[in-house]
């Protein structure tokens, strides 16, 4: 009997600790407008094993919530590099840049000034 206790005990928390492989961070990404806003959670929310992705036009934080079993912050950001948004860590190419719209253009100062001034387009 005890043995069985036992055995149960193990396998319940075997199975309560192969359960939580979420995990939660927070990443800078470079946008300036809504329209950035759609492109970079889609970025993220199509990388296998994201769970949840919001990205806050104020403080250019990206939200996650991802299953690290399927994915890493790295394969994250570089699916947004690749929509053409930088990341602290990495930066879109040239190519990915100049696919967005050109009222995203966050690297371009007169394009931040707009967005700032509430001139968004």
């Amino acid at each position: 009997m005890k043995k069985t206790i036992l055995l149960l005990t193990l396998l319940f928390s075997g199975v309560l600790f192969a359960q939580d492989k979420n995990a939660k961070a927070n990443i800078e990404v470079d946008g300036v407008c809504f329209m950035c806003k759609m492109r970079i959670e889609k970025a993220a929310i199509k990388t296998k094993g994201v769970k949840s992705a919001v990205w806050n036009l104020e403080d250019h934080r990206l939200s996650l919530i991802y299953n690290e079993g399927k994915t890493s912050l790295e394969e994250i950001q570089k699916n947004i590099a690749a929509a053409g948004h930088d990341t602290h860590d990495i930066k879109a190419t040239d190519e990915a840049y100049n696919s967005v719209d050109p009222c995203c253009k966050y690297r371009d100062e007169g394009v931040k000034k707009s967005h700032e001034n509430g001139e968004q387009h």
